[in-house]
């Protein structure tokens, strides 16, 4: 059976997967036993769980979901189960532990690994004589303002006439040494 489980992945058909609290599990296996106990292949550490809650059997083209006696029971799409067929889509609450039977999507396969990449310093590093401007806001234009320069120059010396003012005037009043 595993080796059809197996041949299924290497083919491309989708491949069962359990989602337990974000935490996915690919069912490759032919038995798989889902509990709180660390001998589990799927373990739930939560409380309301069993150590041996539950269990997935491959039958077909499908699991079997079978209850294992646990104290908090397991259910399939809100209803009791001790022993049923999953269909993609099922929820299973085992114990307080919500869960999902799923396929596996073409988008979930893991992804290829990084390449190196070499980077060089471009050939030209000008614009393009063709080259637009692509940003929507325009250009600032410098402008020059005779009104804006005349006032600037004109308070640089007045504040320099200030400063050497004030200068002075603390010279005169300077003791002498």
């Amino acid at each position: 059976m595993r080796y059809l489980a197996l041949l299924r992945y290497v083919e491309g058909n989708n491949m069962p997967k359990l989602v337990i609290s974000g935490i996915t599990h690919e069912l490759v296996e032919d038995l798989i036993t889902i509990g709180r106990g660390p001998d589990n292949m799927i373990i739930i550490a939560d409380p309301s769980v069993s150590s041996h809650h539950a269990q997935l059997q491959l039958a077909g083209e499908t699991y079997r979901l079978k209850d294992l006696d646990s104290t908090n029971g397991t259910r399939v799409n809100g209803i009791p189960a001790t022993e049923t067929a999953l269909r993609f889509d099922d929820r299973i609450r085992f114990g307080g532990i919500e869960a999902r039977y799923e396929q596996d999507t073409p988008g979930s396969q893991p992804l290829p690994q990084p390449k190196e990449i070499e980077a060089k310093p471009a050939d030209l590093s000008a614009a393009p004589v063709d080259f637009a401007n692509a940003s929507p806001f325009p250009r600032r234009k410098e402008q020059k303002d005779p009104t804006h320069t005349a006032i600037f120059v004109g308070s640089a010396i007045v504040l320099f006439v200030f400063l050497v003012s004030m200068i002075a005037v603390l010279m005169m009043h300077a003791p002498a040494l």
